[in-house]
């Protein structure tokens, strides 16, 4: 049994009727529309945020029609997210696919995205609990937010880590967060439970950037994009900013901002990504990372049920161990 097997055996049988759910929402009668949710369809990932939601609620309580709304409104507002933002960044791959403004257009990709996000809503009235319903349009919000603070940073002269955590938390971590607490929050869980699920999710959503991060510094095409990728978009991620702090070479310094000024060329990109591996980026993440993951597991109560804590231990083992 591989470890996503693991991770989805308490919730087998919830997680199939989730699928079905999200199967049905991604359906129209008008034929393009029709044809191009079901592209959406049919590339659809590991459903790592469903996952969570169903397994945090499973950990509080029964996981009931109202969890599996929960979750489908936010995995809707997430794929919604990524087809919009590959019209943002331009992008005509996704994931190694060809991103839906590369097949279709972006006034095509917009509508399309849109329609999504009213589903997702749709789905979080279904719920019956108007704070699930905060909670898709709060982390809607966040996203926003988080993809105008990175485009305003690309124009700082700092290289704060701070920023870059600020980020994670409004885009990557707000899909794990929000996804954990309306697990929690479905089966009428305490406010405490609550809480340590939105924490939990938050921890798992760091650790979970800080890798993507990570295979920015390595080339596979399994992962879906060249090394450097970030770089290219004028972005620089966590192992850059520690050995800029740290060492404070002038010279790098300076083509660091040109990175971000998208004026470097790609073989000053590719100097500097090994500039930043030669002197302990990479190590530094990792270390990171592994502290997110000790504090998530740290959340875990003590007296909760072992197939679930073990699910949710391989979980989080999962995302730091991922080769993609």
């Amino acid at each position: 049994m591989d470890k996503l097997q693991q991770i989805k055996l308490p919730i087998a049988k919830e997680f199939e009727e989730f699928k079905s759910l999200f199967d049905a929402s991604l359906q129209s009668s008008n034929p393009l529309l029709g044809e191009v949710l079901t592209y959406i369809k049919q590339r659809n990932g590991k459903m790592m945020r469903p996952i969570l939601a169903l397994l945090m609620a499973k950990l509080s309580g029964e996981i009931n029609p109202s969890t599996l709304h929960a979750a489908l409104s936010l995995e809707l507002l997430h794929t919604a997210s990524l087809v919009h933002d590959d019209v943002v960044d331009e992008s005509d791959k996704r994931r190694g696919q060809s991103s839906v403004n590369a097949i279709y257009n972006n006034k095509v990709s917009v509508l399309v995205g849109d329609y999504m996000l009213a589903t997702s809503l749709k789905h979080s009235a279904m719920t019956g609990k108007i704070r699930v319903v905060e909670l898709v349009a709060c982390l809607g919000q966040n996203l926003s937010e988080g993809e105008i603070i990175q485009l305003t940073n690309i124009n700082a002269s700092e290289f704060s880590e701070e920023v870059y955590y600020d980020v994670i938390r409004k885009k990557t971590a707000a899909l794990f967060t929000a996804s954990a607490e309306a697990g929690a929050v479905s089966v009428q869980a305490s406010d405490e439970m609550v809480e340590n699920a939105r924490l939990f999710g938050e921890m798992i959503g760091i650790a979970f950037q800080i890798k993507d991060d990570i295979f920015d510094y390595y080339s596979s095409d399994e992962i879906g994009k060249p090394t450097g990728n970030d770089m290219h978009e004028g972005k620089l991620t966590l192992p850059a900013l520690y050995v800029l702090n740290t060492l404070g070479d002038t010279e790098m310094c300076q083509l660091a901002l040109r990175i971000k000024a998208l004026e470097a060329s790609d073989a000053e990109i590719a100097r500097f990504i090994e500039y930043v591996k030669q002197n302990g980026g990479i190590e530094y993440a990792r270390r990171a990372m592994a502290e997110y993951r000790d504090k998530a597991l740290a959340l875990l109560p003590v007296a909760s049920d072992a197939a679930i804590k073990e699910a949710l231990t391989a979980y989080i083992d999962y995302v730091i161990e991922r080769e993609k």
